[in-house]
């Protein structure tokens, strides 16, 4: 199971929101290349980074600063936030960008996941950002009646390297993924599940292991950034 380190940008800095609130955002680095590079020394196999300008502006909209992650990060990079078209995905993975996650995009553009997947295999995740389990779109700041099951069933036939789900009333709050809705998704969904939101501890990373072992990694952000956790710890936790 993979521990995927996050870098949230928003004008060009290292953040993070609390549920999602860009009026809610706490910097806590001014050179994303340099965050990069401390994942990476502190044995990170991958980073995962969301341009949240992006997301809201719908185009990329924090390019240096990705490409500042890129040049630092000696290891593969995970995009999303703001990727909307055939030319956004092919750019990013043209300029070195592992896998692209498209999430409002999915969505809207259910095709551009299918043609995205057939032309990229391997290298596109949806990203289902759910809020009472519904998906939520547009930066989170509009949330649909579609449900997180029915858009993972969606690309069953897709060639999705990975389904990432965030619940939002979780992300960044440091109260604790929720580990229920998690490993129900992890177990009926049809490719690949990787977590999001809400850990805050070693014991909420071997709480997902133990009710979804199956989980293809968890995304952490703030605690890696306060010190609660310790990158390194939560790495070893995931692998025994």
């Amino acid at each position: 199971m993979i521990l995927y380190p996050a870098i949230d940008l928003k004008g060009g800095q290292c953040v993070r929101l609390l549920r999602g609130d860009m009026d809610k955002a706490t910097v806590f680095n001014t050179d994303p290349g340099a965050q990069a590079a401390s994942f990476v020394d502190a044995g990170a196999a991958w980073v995962h980074v969301v341009d949240l300008d992006g997301a809201i502006a719908g185009r990329s909209a924090n390019a240096p600063a990705v490409e500042s992650i890129l040049k630092a990060a000696s290891v593969p990079v995970q995009l999303g936030g703001g990727i909307r078209d055939d030319a956004g995905v092919d750019s990013w993975l043209g300029r070195g960008v592992a896998r692209i996650v498209l999430g409002t995009a999915a969505l809207k553009n259910p095709d551009l996941v299918r043609r995205a997947c057939k032309k990229h295999p391997g290298k596109i995740a949806v990203g289902v950002d759910a809020r009472d389990g519904k998906v939520a779109v547009d930066g989170w700041t509009r949330t649909s009646e579609t449900t997180v099951d029915d858009l993972a069933q969606r690309f069953a036939d897709a060639g999705v390297a990975a389904l990432i789900y965030t619940d939002i009333d979780r992300d960044g709050a440091l109260k604790g993924p929720n580990v229920e809705a998690t490993a129900r998704l992890a177990r009926t969904a049809p490719m690949p599940v990787i977590a999001s939101g809400g850990v805050s501890s070693l014991d909420d990373l071997a709480a997902l292991k133990a009710a979804a072992p199956m989980l293809d990694g968890v995304i952490c952000g703030r605690a890696l950034y306060d010190g609660r956790i310790d990158l390194g710890a939560a790495m070893r936790t995931l692998a025994a």
